[in-house]
């Protein structure tokens, strides 16, 4: 992934909302989110040169994401690919804190990144380059390819953005109608194509070009770009609906997936 704003316990309805978009090579082939074979607890989309994931959802409550820590400098060849901490954060059965005190232990066998991993009740960031672990108080967060709410404009946009609609919402009970509408306006938040004025891009050690091409929420560059944007919403009484939609190489919605599980699933 490398744009994730997401709600922790900031909306009684709703104590979970994340809003995403991984952005990848386009000829890197993925396939979109799905229930695995091989792991059957586990809902994700899935890389398919590497075999891990970006973001994914447990029927048991576990959720985690992974950005990459976008710094050439950091590269390590031949280094696992990072999307299996994501299945591995998921298939853990201890507590998020515990699961993310465990791979922080073995960050450095890894090119850079944050994860992300929750449970019902805890959910917390592991940031590789500083080696900081940090659990969560309800908020507003943002994660792109930066430290957690590190203040790229495309960041600081889209969490303001997903903040207003969780906060326009009614709090008794949202009718199917309204979620819709939040879904629908969430997914608005993730194909904005607006690029950062130049004064406010980051310098991340790529050229001021690619800097221009990466900044909007919805990226669209040579041969690289936002191939799908996921939507998580898990309610009070633990029902948890993903909707996902994957882009073509000309940013045309090419598929629609929608997922929906836990108590009082319809």
């Amino acid at each position: 992934m490398c744009l994730i704003v997401f709600a922790w316990q900031a909306h009684p309805d709703y104590p979970l909302v994340v809003a995403a978009n991984r952005d990848e090579y386009l000829a890197r082939p993925a396939a979109p989110a799905h229930w695995w074979v091989d792991a059957p607890e586990l809902l994700a989309g899935r890389d398919l040169e590497a075999g891990g994931t970006w973001m994914g959802l447990t029927r048991g409550g576990r959720f985690a994401a992974l950005t990459n820590y976008r710094d050439p400098s950091r590269h390590i060849a031949g280094a696992p690919s990072r999307g299996a901490l994501v299945r591995e954060a998921l298939e853990d059965v201890r507590p998020a804190p515990a699961t993310l005190q465990a791979v922080q232990a073995s960050a450095g066998n890894y090119a850079a990144f944050n994860l992300l991993v929750g449970d019902a009740d805890r959910l917390g960031v592991l940031e590789s380059t500083t080696g900081g672990l940090r659990m969560l108080e309800p908020g507003y967060y943002g994660l792109s390819n930066h430290l957690l709410d590190s203040p790229w404009p495309k960041l600081v946009k889209t969490r303001a953005a997903l903040a207003g609609k969780l906060e326009a919402l009614p709090t008794s009970g949202p009718a199917a109608a309204t979620e819709d509408a939040l879904v629908a306006g969430l997914l608005g938040l993730l194909r904005d194509p607006a690029p950062a004025p130049d004064p406010h891009l980051p310098a991340t050690g790529v050229s001021l070009e690619w800097e221009r091409w990466l900044s909007p929420a919805f990226i669209r560059a040579p041969g690289y770009g936002t191939r799908c944007s996921s939507v998580v919403l898990r309610d009070r009484k633990g029902r948890t609906r993903l909707v996902e939609w994957t882009w073509d190489a000309d940013g045309e919605l090419r598929s629609r997936v929608e997922h929906a599980f836990g108590a009082g699933t319809t």
